[in-house]
């Protein structure tokens, strides 16, 4: 059963959620500071009400929670308020129950500690994509629960966000089912990378055109064909990725051959992500060579880079959170069929996988 409640936002400040995207000892997730000794990072998130504000493009956030197999799962959704269900009672909303609408929507799984989703940095309607975020059900508010490369709760975690996805969200706003991408940050990334698309991806994105395997029916949550072929899904992987840590279905591994992927990391990456990142990359091209694909296909559909001269997501090369931001701008350049320049910048970053698996780091964060 799926419920949905929201809360009026009171203005409380985003200094009572715990923004370092990593512990003491420079690993994913971890150390908390004296005030949250006193509180999870969980408990901290739950002191910042809920409700109704403004996106930085004039567009309107609901910032709600839904109960999701049995946990609260709160999340965010930007979009023009004329889109958002009349149910919802935001001001302006003008779908029926049912509605469906033209915008795709990105969906967010932020970082460990919970700082991406309260920045909300995918909040303005990019290339008619619509904004989600979705935060961790944790103590610790780490997707996939345990800590560094163990994901204790991959799985449940990847089944929550599948069954918000196609359950909850169609409640909430007026959307192209057939249009729905996904952006990793951290620890996000290795629960999208190491649970949801082996698991998940098939119901996002429908099996490429040629590529042999048992076909399953097609729900209304499946990706449509038009008359220019199939499209693919995107999926952008910042700052971490593990390789499938649950098996890869025959019907997942025909989605994956029409999903576009995009690894992003920079030079000074985290130790632990310097080896899980390269082995996720390869483990992701022989999942769509093993599915059929040519190398010239795959290096169209799955692209790498790691040339920003910064620590942990600092793609900027200057900070996290402004580095996590000029990615959630670039998301149309990079993944979309755009040229791959970074925002307001002239670095490009789309490299094909295939030759460049490898990555080269100069050092660790």
């Amino acid at each position: 059963m799926y419920t949905l409640r929201s809360l009026l936002l009171t203005g409380l400040s985003l200094c009572a959620v715990e923004a370092a995207p990593r512990n003491r000892n420079g690993g994913i997730g971890g150390g908390r500071g004296a005030a949250s000794q006193r509180l999870t990072a969980q408990d901290q998130a739950d002191q910042i009400a809920q409700g109704v504000s403004a996106a930085t493009d004039g567009s309107t956030i609901l910032d709600a929670t839904a109960q999701v197999n049995g946990q609260d799962v709160r999340f965010k959704v930007s979009a023009p308020a004329d889109q958002f269900l009349m149910d919802t009672g935001i001001d302006g909303s003008a779908q029926a129950t049912g509605a469906v609408g033209t915008l795709g929507l990105n969906v967010l799984l932020h970082g460990d500690g919970g700082q991406s989703f309260f920045d909300f940095p995918n909040q303005a309607v990019q290339n008619n994509f619509a904004g989600v975020a979705i935060l961790a059900p944790d103590p610790n508010l780490f997707w996939g629960g345990g800590s560094g490369l163990e994901r204790t709760d991959g799985v449940a975690h990847a089944q929550i966000v599948n069954d918000l996805v196609k359950d909850i969200l169609p409640q909430v706003l007026a959307f192209d089912a057939d249009s729905v991408s996904f952006t990793g940050v951290s620890g996000g990334s290795l629960l999208l990378s190491g649970f949801f698309l082996p698991a998940f991806m098939q119901n996002f994105a429908s099996p490429a055109a040629g590529v042999a395997a048992r076909a399953r029916p097609r729900s209304a949550f499946a990706r449509a064909t038009n008359s220019t072929g199939q499209k693919a899904s995107q999926v952008l992987l910042n700052c971490g990725a593990l390789a499938p840590q649950v098996d890869v279905s025959a019907d997942a591994a025909a989605a994956l051959a029409n999903t576009r992927i995009h690894f992003q990391s920079t030079q000074a990456e985290l130790a632990e992500l310097q080896e899980s990142i390269p082995a996720a990359i390869v483990a992701y091209e022989q999942v769509v060579s093993d599915a059929g694909l040519a190398v010239q296909q795959i290096a169209a559909l799955q692209t790498v880079d790691n040339s920003p001269d910064g620590g942990h997501c600092e793609f900027d090369e200057l900070d996290f959170v402004s580095g996590v931001q000029l990615m959630a701008d670039s998301f149309a350049a990079v993944v979309q069929g755009g040229d791959g320049v970074l925002a307001g910048t002239n670095v490009n970053v789309l490299n094909p996988v295939p030759g460049n698996e490898q990555l080269v780091f100069s050092g660790a964060s």
